[in-house]
């Protein structure tokens, strides 16, 4: 069959050296920070390189080396073992959650801490939602005691799906601790059949933070894929011109890469960035258009390297799932579908990324399931194409009886999950329900009808019990 499908590029081949080269240059006139001894002291020895006030840098070939080596897919399983994903040669796959710090209820959008109650329900309403491939750390309990909000965070977020996981630990301590709690749960190490990705951040500009890169080692060292990711804040952080930014957070790709591959050879890894903007006026993050199109570049630069792409969600901007928020994940979800995207784990946070909201979730599948409809494209061939049909059927005559009509009137047309498809007449019969309105309920329907994985109860005991033992002098 011939299929019919758009395709979004960027930047010419050449363009692409040109940004490779600026890359390169980077790493090996400027270099990078590295603030952990140890990380710091392995590339010297192993790499044969010389530091300078930890500032290291990296000769052209190390880098093509440690791009060679770096694996081109990452096979990821479900908690039960079940093969998922194979990132790297699939589509782009998408993911809720993030670091959040206040939760905006479903019911009248009001803001409160996030507690670990939220942790539970957000997980449950994820993994319940068809297009969400992973589940991301959704938010950093408040109502435990700080020191244990990881743990029991991380113990919600295992405990309510068989999903992948993409694992964010704010407490760089705590890291192992999570890791050997999953595996105690799991009855198995966490890279036997990894469902696991740990998600890990540099400084920018281009500073690899001790415990970034301290953690990088134990996951790799667990035989877990990670992400490195880097995040941007375009006027400060990085220059402002869009190919400053991605000359700046490409070397910093680059340099975790290197160290991921001088850890551990061919360690699985995903690359990408979130190019956000700085308005100095307000003192405010938020993405601009061009922040999609930095992301774009970056998938680009990711398919010349071989290497799996970890893209921006659109996620952060608008206060709470609004008009402002579409905007963003519509341009964000379409642009990299589009591309050369193969993770976009972050899905469900407004107001800068401080809150999370359900109605996100709910909204944002959404547009996922639109988008992969336009990206899927459409068969060109004899019989979708119906010229016989058309000329059975004539000038003037109606298509309702035809084969290809009774045949695909079910699946020929998009229909919303949420959204009714009211004529004016059946909406104001209906009551006029803002669309917002008709947001809120269905996301209280679908997370009252949200069920756990049946091992629920079995892992929050032997998870609490874990902790308890474990972290007896905090509690």
């Amino acid at each position: 069959m011939n299929n019919v499908r758009p395709r979004l590029t960027l930047m010419n081949e050449e363009q692409i050296q040109e940004a490779h080269r600026n890359v390169l240059k980077v790493l090996s006139e400027t270099g990078v920070r590295v603030d952990s001894p140890a990380i710091l002291q392995m590339l010297e020895w192993k790499l044969g390189l010389k530091s300078q006030d930890r500032i290291i840098k990296f000769p052209p070939e190390i880098v093509e080396e440690a791009i060679k080596s770096a694996p081109k897919t990452i096979d990821v399983y479900d908690r039960r073992g079940e093969h998922k994903l194979k990132l790297g040669e699939d589509r782009l796959r998408f993911g809720v959650g993030v670091t959040a710090l206040f939760y905006q209820n479903p019911v009248d959008e009001t803001l409160d801490i996030f507690k670990r109650e939220n942790f539970r329900d957000l997980v449950r309403l994820g993994s319940s939602l068809k297009h969400y491939d992973v589940i991301s750390t959704v938010g950093i309990v408040r109502d435990v005691k700080e020191e244990l909000g990881d743990m029991y965070g991380s113990l919600e977020h295992i405990s309510n799906t068989t999903k992948p996981l993409v694992l964010l630990v704010s407490d760089e301590e705590r890291f192992p601790d999570v890791l050997d709690m999953f595996e105690h749960l799991n009855g198995k190490e966490v890279g036997d059949k990894p469902h696991v990705i740990p998600y890990f951040n540099p400084v920018s500009p281009l500073v690899m933070n001790a415990g970034t890169v301290d953690k990088m080692k134990v996951a790799i060292e667990r035989g877990l894929p990670i992400i490195f990711s880097n995040y941007s804040m375009a006027g400060a952080s990085t220059p402002l011109t869009p190919a400053g930014t991605l000359t700046l957070l490409m070397a910093e790709l680059l340099a975790g890469l290197v160290i991921s591959q001088t850890i551990k050879r061919g360690a699985p890894i995903l690359l990408g960035m979130l190019p956000v903007y700085f308005d100095m006026r307000t003192m405010l993050n938020f993405y601009d258009p061009q922040s999609i199109l930095i992301s774009v570049a970056c998938s680009e630069m990711m398919k010349f390297y071989g290497i799996p792409h970890c893209s921006t969600s659109g996620s952060g901007t608008g206060w709470g799932m609004d008009l402002i928020a579409a905007d963003t994940y519509w341009m964000n979800t379409l642009a990299l579908l589009l591309s050369n995207g193969h993770l976009a784990p972050f899905i469900g946070d407004s107001l800068g990324s401080k809150s999370i909201a359900p109605t996100t979730f709910v909204h944002a599948h959404e547009i996922i399931d639109q988008a992969l409809r336009l990206h899927n494209g459409f068969q060109l061939d004899v019989t979708n194409s119906a010229v016989d049909e058309i000329f059975k059927v004539g000038p003037g005559k109606s298509f309702l009886n035809q084969p290809s009509t009774l045949k695909n009137y079910k699946t020929g047309y998009y229909v919303s999950g949420v959204y009714p498809r009211y004529s004016m007449e059946k909406w104001m019969e209906a009551g006029s329900p803002p669309a917002r309105q008709v947001l809120r309920e269905k996301t209280q329907d679908l997370m009252s009808a949200a069920k756990a994985p049946e091992e629920y109860d079995e892992f929050i005991a032997k998870g609490e019990e874990f902790i308890r033992q474990r972290f007896h002098d905090i509690l």
